[in-house]
């Protein structure tokens, strides 16, 4: 090909879709919006998410629960290693996209990339120990064994943050689905593209179809219906303002949601290491009482 002709040639544009149930559709609304970079030049447009697209995100979300929520937690963690594995890969292509939607440099961006690949590692190695630290056998008086244990507490909204395009958005995922929950996702609204094409990493990354759900567009607009959506069991305002958490913690009280409220934006550090808060705030406790006693002549309890 001579020097003339690759001069010649067009771009290929990225078109960005959902994450919904496994596949990439377009916005039921047939919406976009512009996505500009620090310094408002053009570097996409993005599916602008209807409420009719949250309502099958949550469809989609329940329908994975249950075998998510079921698999054993050794086989979680190998999926969410798995997926640190395959940004390992596509690295230069986040680094872009955080360099692009949060104004940092090359040398910048490549360290919150890291640091993200990272969060997802830590989270693949706490699935299969969580339940030892936050459960076991409790002293009661009486001839009983009394056991509890942490169960997924079902299907999770999460409202990513809005600063912290690629390792915030982890940092609020990743807890939600290694204790067995499944996600919708409501991207950055000023930086929705790292979140999308993570998307694409889960699509191949063993994560079955509807265990996370990525949608992108006006915050308040999706957010509102999935508050008060009766099928949804709780609720993560990490991206949501003063104003906009009052009225999605109000609409969430209808069904009893567990509600996680966002910390001032000016506290919060996504590079330092997380503890368990985030992931034992969606999960439940199951507590079992079994009476002991001896089977026969073998005197062996039960």
């Amino acid at each position: 090909m001579s020097e003339k002709s690759e001069q010649q040639r067009l771009s290929v544009f990225k078109t960005y879709k959902l994450y919904v149930g496994g596949k990439f559709p377009r916005s039921e609304s047939g919406r976009v919006y512009e996505v500009t970079d620090s310094k408002d030049k053009w570097l996409a447009n993005a599916p602008l998410s209807s409420r009719k697209d949250a309502r099958d995100a949550v469809v989609a979300a329940r329908k994975a629960f249950g075998g998510w929520s079921g698999a054993t937690a050794y086989n979680r963690g190998q999926i969410l290693y798995r997926v640190a594995e395959m940004l390992e890969g596509r690295r230069e292509q986040f680094t872009r996209e955080v360099a692009d939607a949060e104004g940092l440099s090359k040398s910048k961006a490549t360290a919150v990339v890291d640091a993200t690949i990272d969060r997802w590692v830590w989270y693949a190695g706490w699935t299969d120990k969580i339940a030892q630290v936050v459960g076991g056998g409790n002293p009661v008086a009486g001839p009983f064994f009394n056991l509890s244990s942490p169960e997924p507490t079902g299907v999770v909204a999460v409202l990513a943050p809005q600063e912290s395009s690629f390792l915030g958005l982890v940092s609020v995922l990743a807890p939600v689905i290694a204790t067995g929950n499944t996600a919708i996702v409501i991207a950055s609204e000023k930086s929705p593209l790292p979140a999308l094409s993570l998307g694409e990493v889960l699509a191949t990354s063993d994560v079955p179809g509807g265990v996370v759900n990525v949608l992108s567009g006006r915050t308040a607009e999706i957010a509102t219906p999935l508050a008060s959506h009766q099928d949804v069991n709780a609720i993560d305002l990490a991206g949501a303002d003063d104003v906009l958490a009052k009225e999605l913690e109000i609409a969430a009280a209808d069904n009893l949601k567990r509600v996680l409220r966002p910390q001032p934006v000016d506290n919060v550090d996504w590079s330092t290491t997380p503890g368990l808060d985030r992931m034992t705030a969606f999960l439940e406790t199951k507590t079992v009482w079994h009476p002991t006693g001896s089977l026969g002549a073998s005197g062996s309890a039960y």
